[in-house]
This record gives C-alpha cells, sequence and structure tokens, in this order.
C-alpha cells in the first residue's frame, strides 16, 4: 500500500470545531497528517450538531484515519494566547508543517451562537456598521490570520520548509454593499498572503489563499434561505460542499502544490470568472 502523501506530517487547522475547518481537518488526516483541531470553545462543534465538542471530533478524526489528533481552545484574536496554544502544539506533536488559517468568517460579536447564526443582517455596509461589530470582523478574518503566522511561521524558515494556506473567500474578490467589512478583511487575507508568499520564497515555504464561494456548512445553512436553484447538484451553479474545500486545500499542501505559492484559488463553481 503506498504511503499516504502527507504522512508524518503535522498540520494545524484554525476553526476546526465544524464546517470548512472540519472538513479540512479530516481531509489532511486522510493523507495522513497528524491534526490539531482548534476552536474559540470547548462545545463550539456543538452549536449545528458537528460533534459533542472538540475533544470528540479530534477522537474521531484519529480513529478514523488512523492518525495522532490533539485539540487546543482559544482566541486567536489575542497575542498571548496564541503562543500558549503554539507551545501546547508543540509540546504535543512536535513542529507544525502545515498551517490552515480556517478561523474566521462573517459573524459579528454576538458569535456563531447568536441570531441568524452570527450572521449579520441589518446594517452591515461599508458606513453604518457599529465600530464594535468592524472591529470584532476585522479580529477574527485578519488579524487571527496575522497573529498565528508571526507565531508559526518563523520556526518554517529555520526549518526551510511549511505549507500555509489562508482561507479567504470571493467576497474578498468583488465589491458588496453588504458585508463590506468581511470583504475588506478577506481582501486583506488575500493581500497578506501574497506578502507573506514573497518574503517566504528563499526558504521554500508556500503561502497561498483558498478562496471559498458559498459553501453549505450547517452554519450557512442556519444563517440565511437558501437558493433552491443552487441547490441542484447537476449544475456548477450550486453551492459548494466543505469537502470541495477541503479537497483543494490538501492539494496545495501536497506534491501538486509543489511550485505553487502567492495565489488566490477560488472554489466557487465558476461564479467568479474575470481575472485578479
Amino acid at each position: 500500500m503506498a504511503e499516504k502523501q502527507l504522512a508524518g506530517k503535522t498540520a494545524w487547522v484554525t476553526g476546526s470545531s465544524r464546517g470548512i475547518g472540519q472538513a479540512t481537518a479530516e481531509q489532511l488526516a486522510k493523507a495522513g497528517a497528524n491534526v490539531v483541531i482548534h476552536g474559540s470553545t470547548l462545545n463550539s462543534s456543538s452549536y449545528f450538531d458537528e460533534g459533542d465538542s472538540l475533544s470528540a471530533v479530534a477522537e474521531k478524526v484519529g480513529r478514523e484515519n488512523g492518525v495522532k489528533t490533539m485539540f487546543v481552545v482559544g482566541d486567536l484574536t489575542k497575542v498571548e494566547v496564541v503562543k500558549d496554544l503554539v507551545g501546547q502544539i508543540r509540546a504535543g506533536l512536535g513542529h507544525i508543517d502545515i498551517l490552515v488559517n480556517n478561523a474566521g468568517g462573517d459573524t459579528g460579536s454576538m458569535g456563531a451562537a447568536g441570531k441568524n447564526a452570527g450572521k449579520i443582517v441589518e446594517g452591515n455596509d461599508p458606513l453604518f456598521l457599529p465600530y464594535e461589530e468592524v472591529r470584532t470582523i476585522l479580529d477574527r478574518n485578519l488579524m487571527s490570520c496575522i497573529i498565528v503566522c508571526k507565531e508559526v511561521v518563523p520556526a518554517m524558515i529555520e526549518r526551510k520548509a511549511g505549507w500555509i494556506v489562508n482561507i479567504g473567500s470571493i467576497a474578498g474578490l468583488a465589491g458588496l454593499p453588504a458585508a463590506s467589512i468581511y470583504c475588506t478583511a478577506k481582501a486583506a487575507v488575500h493581500e497578506y498572503t501574497r506578502c507573506l508568499a514573497a518574503y517566504l520564497r528563499p526558504y521554500g515555504v508556500h503561502a497561498n489563499v483558498i478562496a471559498p464561494g458559498d459553501v453549505l456548512t450547517p452554519r450557512f445553512k442556519a444563517s440565511r434561505p437558501l437558493e433552491d436553484a443552487r441547490l441542484d447538484q447537476a449544475s456548477l451553479e450550486r453551492y459548494g460542499w466543505p469537502a470541495e474545500i477541503a479537497r483543494s486545500v490538501e492539494f496545495l499542501c501536497s506534491e501538486g502544490g509543489s511550485y505553487i505559492t502567492g495565489q488566490v484559488l477560488r472554489v466557487d463553481g465558476g461564479r467568479q470568472i474575470w481575472a485578479g
């Protein structure tokens, strides 16, 4: 039996208690990687019935794929928390080979447990969104990505090996009147990743972005009415599935992505077909 292509590597997927993050953790584990599951709370996986707890998710991923797993809990917008989590991971599984910055989302200060699964519906525009919500969205999507990279990536430079995949969004590739701060945050994640990739080229460390379209996670389904026409699986005008994003992440962290860095890969069924 051929060796799995990520065997022996350790992957930290932030925001992997549920949704795209959990699917990505499962996909990387299938490819042989040891995986660190992360959530902002111990029970965040239970909000939409995607696991009883972080512990349960980590145990399931490890058992089903024959890899080592662990879980960490904390707010990634706080530098000292991230430093502590990185220390826990290194003590438990060794160095981090693959970093997937998935934590984020279009959730406001009430979090995913809030009304509309945390999605801000009213006043979600460039000018009148309250400052508290603006800072929450920027911190959750952009600052968490920067802080985690600052604490993880220097060790990749020392080893001259590593793979970073930041989860952006097609929302960061177009101007929209609603969800404007989320769009801004994701556009900044895209540009930060390009800058990071340029900096890391001499060290052989890869940094790329996956920009998903609308993906049918349990939270997505709980946060808004669905369009019936986009539920038709015979068309690429449909919604995506978490596993489709996860497989794209695996591609960028494997042999297929060996000469790819600094790129923003739309995974959206062709919803956005233009340059840039």
